[in-house]
C-alpha cells in the first residue's frame, strides 16, 4: 500500500470519526433535552389535574363513586383514597379493576409510608398539599415495567383527614420517548453512511494533486534511472578496460564511484517499485538453507579481509521448502550481510541461523558489531536514516534495511532487531510457511 492510499484511508479516519463524535454528542445532548421537556411537560399536565381534582374535592360534600370511575377511565390514573387511614371503598366493576392496578396501588401506598419522613410536600390551598414520587417497579417483576408517576394529595376536609393516590403509568411517555430514540437512531445511521461516503470522496479529491504529482515524481525517477544506466554501463567497461592495461590508476577511482551509482540506481528503481505496488515477487519453493549457505559464502573473502569469521547455523534436519521468491530472499540476506561486515570491527564474528518453528521460518543474522541503539532501532528502517556511525561510509545510502523490509512485507512477513548477547545486532526474519499470494 503506497503513501497516498495510506494517507486516504488516515484521513477519511480521521474525517469521520470527528464528524461521528460531534454529530453523537449533539444528537445525544438532544434527545436528552427533549426527553427532560417531555417529562416536564407531562409533569405540568399531571399538576394541573391536581389542582382540578383538590378543587373539586373541596367544593362537595360526597365523593361519588361516579365520579372515582371516571377519573380512572382511560387508565390515565389509578385512584385510591384514604379517610382517617381507612381506604375508602367504591365500586371497581365500572373500571374493571385488574390485579396490576392493586400491586400498583399497594406498592405505591407502601412506598409513600416508607419515604415519607423525607419527601417534600407543596401546597394547594390552606387545606391542602401534595407530594409526589416516581414508582419504580424494577424489583418487582409483578408490576409492568413503564414505572408510575404517584401523587399523594393531603386534605382536611371537616373531619376527616383525606389521602388521595393518583398513579400515572408512564407507559405512553415512554414509547414516545422509544420511537423518538428509534427514529434518531435511524436518522444517524443515515447520516453516518453519508458522512463516511463523503469523507472517502473528499479526501480523495484532496489527494488526487498530490497523487498526480507523486506519479509525475515516480515517472521521473524510473525514466532518469533507466537512462543513467546506459552511461554508466560505458564508464564501467572503459574504466575495467583502462584497468586491465593498467593505463592510469584514476581508473580504479571512477570504476567504484560508478558501481557505487549503479547500486543507488537499483536501489531507487527497487523503492519506486514498492512505492507503486508493483514490486515483482515471484514465489516458488525454494531451499533456504542453499540460501544462506550460498549468501555467506559470496561475502567470505569480504569477511575475510577485515579477519571477520562468519558461519551458517543450520538444522539437522533438512527445512522444509519454503515458497518465497529466491531472487529478493537473496538480496535481502545481501543487504544484512553487507551492514554487518561493514559495522562488525576485526576480529569478529558474523553467524546467519535458520529455523522452522511455530509455522513460521525464523531467519538470525547475528553480529558482534557496533549494534545500535534503543533510540535508532524503532528508525532504521526509515528510508535514507543512516545512524551516525554510518554517516562516513560513502557505500552505504539508507535505503538497504528499508528495501528488505519491503521486500519481507511483500512476502507478508516481518523483521525486527534485537541486541545480540555479549555485543552487537541481530536481525529476525520471519517468513510464513504457506505459500505467498501476490495481494
Amino acid at each position: 500500500m503506497n503513501t497516498i492510499k495510506k494517507a486516504h484511508i488516515q484521513l477519511t479516519l480521521l474525517n469521520g470519526c470527528i464528524t461521528t463524535l460531534i454529530l453523537i454528542v449533539m444528537t445525544l445532548g438532544y434527545l436528552l433535552i427533549s426527553e427532560n421537556s417531555m417529562m416536564k411537560n407531562k409533569l405540568y399536565a399531571y399538576q394541573s389535574d391536581i389542582y382540578t381534582i383538590t378543587s373539586y374535592i373541596e367544593q362537595q360534600n360526597i365523593i361519588s363513586n361516579t365520579w372515582l370511575s371516571q377519573l380512572e377511565s382511560g387508565k390515565k390514573y389509578y385512584v385510591s383514597l384514604m379517610d382517617n387511614g381507612t381506604e375508602f371503598l367504591y365500586d371497581t366493576n365500572k373500571i374493571q379493576e385488574s390485579a396490576e392496578r392493586r400491586r400498583v396501588l399497594a406498592q405505591a401506598w407502601q412506598q409513600y409510608r416508607d419515604e415519607t419522613s423525607s419527601m417534600t410536600y407543596h401546597t394547594l390551598s390552606y387545606k391542602s398539599r401534595y407530594t409526589s414520587f416516581i414508582l419504580n417497579p424494577i424489583n418487582d417483576t409483578n408490576v409492568t415495567s413503564s414505572g408510575y408517576c404517584c401523587f399523594v394529595i393531603l386534605m382536611e376536609k371537616g373531619t376527616s383527614n383525606l389521602e388521595i393516590l393518583l398513579a400515572a403509568p408512564l407507559e405512553t411517555l415512554q414509547g414516545q420517548i422509544t420511537r423518538q430514540r428509534f427514529l434518531f437512531l435511524a436518522i444517524i445511521l443515515l447520516a453516518l453512511i453519508a458522512i463516511w461516503i463523503f469523507a472517502w470522496i473528499f479526501t480523495g479529491k484532496l489527494l488526487n494533486p498530490i497523487e498526480a504529482g507523486r506519479i509525475r515524481q515516480n515517472q521521473f525517477i524510473a525514466s532518469a534511472s533507466h537512462e543513467l544506466r546506459t552511461p554508466l554501463a560505458v564508464i564501467l567497461s572503459c574504466a575495467e578496460a583502462g584497468l586491465e592495461k593498467n593505463t592510469h590508476p584514476e581508473l580504479s577511482t571512477i570504476k567504484n564511484e560508478a558501481l557505487r551509482t549503479s547500486r543507488l540506481l537499483n536501489d531507487m528503481l527497487t523503492l519506486l517499485s514498492c512505492d507503486t505496488g508493483h514490486l515483482d515477487i515471484k514465489p516458488v519453493p525454494t531451499q533456504l538453507d542453499t540460501l544462506i549457505l550460498n549468501s555467506c559464502e559470496a561475502f567470505e573473502n569480504m569477511a575475510a579481509a577485515k579477519q571477520i569469521q562468519i558461519s551458517a547455523s543450520l538444522p539437522e534436519e533438512l527445512l522444509p521448502d519454503c515458497m518465497c521468491d529466491s531472487e529478493r530472499i537473496i538480496q535481502v540476506l545481501t543487504i544484512f550481510l553487507h551492514n554487518a561486515v561493514s559495522y562488525t570491527p576485526e576480529g569478529g564474528k558474523i553467524c546467519v541461523s535458520a529455523a522452522h518453528v511455530n509455522r513460521h521460518f525464523e531467519i538470525r543474522i547475528s553480529d558482534t558489531g557496533v549494534g545500535i541503539s534503543d533510540e535508532e532501532k524503532a528508525k532504521i528502517f526509515d528510508r535514507f536514516y543512516r545512524s551516525e556511525k554510518a554517516r562516513s561510509d560513502k557505500n552505504h545510502f539508507g535505503l538497504g534495511l528499508s528495501i528488505a523490509y519491503d521486500i519481507i512485507s511483500a512476502h507478508r512477513g516481518s523483521i525486527h532487531v534485537t541486541d545480540t548477547p555479549g555485543g552487537g545486532t541481530t536481525f529476525v526474519i520471519l517468513l510464513r510457511s504457506q505459500p505467498h499470494s501476490n495481494p
